[in-house]
């Protein structure tokens, strides 16, 4: 894709947590502390967990496979921060794309006391490990849909796609899985936000309606919305590449 994000159709993800000692934290230990006293200092309530990032991606024919490492939500932060210096690790997440059924998609923005504090993306987060199944098998797919049901109260239609479509790009691994509801998106917006009111703390601080490809904003969506709504809306300059 000409963002500089690639598309792949995918069947079928696997995920592996692999015992990994990052060489990038370990020399970098000074500068994540001072880094995470900063944002803890700029918004409060932050919480410094374990969180797994991807040290290898691979793919045959239409199925992913991915090897993840256990690592501390500041190691993770400081290293986005600074863009990513370590080029051999990748932040690897799930999400569910929803689509009404007149074609508009919705994103979640992130509220004022969380680390992307204004930016508009798909209802997700960073595996950790709860999604961790049987010892070392990651459930990506189960991330996902915790994550949605989490933040936009919605449980997903019966019928919904087991698809996924991979982007890769700015040191990104995005699995995303785009899911139609019988609702046209005001509807299913109507009802996240019922839902976001009733919580006593919600992540988000609302919703956004995207119709066309005319209103990405790339002040506030990551790159990996961007690449994915372009794909969405069909933009002549999209790309897919299927298989690796």
């Amino acid at each position: 894709m000409s963002d500089g994000f690639t598309l792949t159709r995918i069947e079928r993800v696997t995920a592996r947590l692999v015992p990994f000692e990052w060489q990038w934290a370990r020399d970098n230990a000074v500068l994540i502390a001072e880094n995470w006293k900063r944002r803890c200092a700029a918004r409060s309530g932050l919480f410094d967990g374990r969180v797994l990032l991807a040290r290898a991606c691979r793919i045959d024919g239409t199925h992913c496979s991915v090897d993840l490492f256990e690592t501390s939500y500041a190691s993770f932060i400081t290293h986005k921060d600074l863009g990513s210096p370590d080029r051999n690790v990748s932040n690897a997440f799930a999400a569910i794309v929803p689509h009404g059924s007149d074609g508009t998609v919705l994103l979640g923005v992130m509220g004022a006391h969380t680390a992307n504090a204004g930016q508009a993306y798909f209802p997700c987060g960073t595996p950790d490990l709860d999604d961790v199944r049987g010892g070392d098998a990651v459930d990506l797919a189960g991330s996902a849909e915790r994550e949605f049901l989490e933040e936009t109260g919605m449980a997903l239609p019966p019928d919904a796609s087991e698809r996924w479509l991979l982007l890769r790009g700015e040191r990104h691994l995005a699995f995303l899985r785009p899911v139609t509801f019988p609702e046209p998106a005001e509807a299913i917006r109507e009802g996240m936000e019922r839902h976001r009111h009733a919580e006593i703390e919600p992540e988000l601080a609302g919703f956004v309606a995207v119709r066309s490809a005319s209103e990405i904003d790339p002040r506030s969506m990551p790159g990996f919305v961007q690449a994915y709504l372009r794909h969405a809306f069909a933009l002549p300059e999209t790309s897919v590449i299927r298989g690796g």
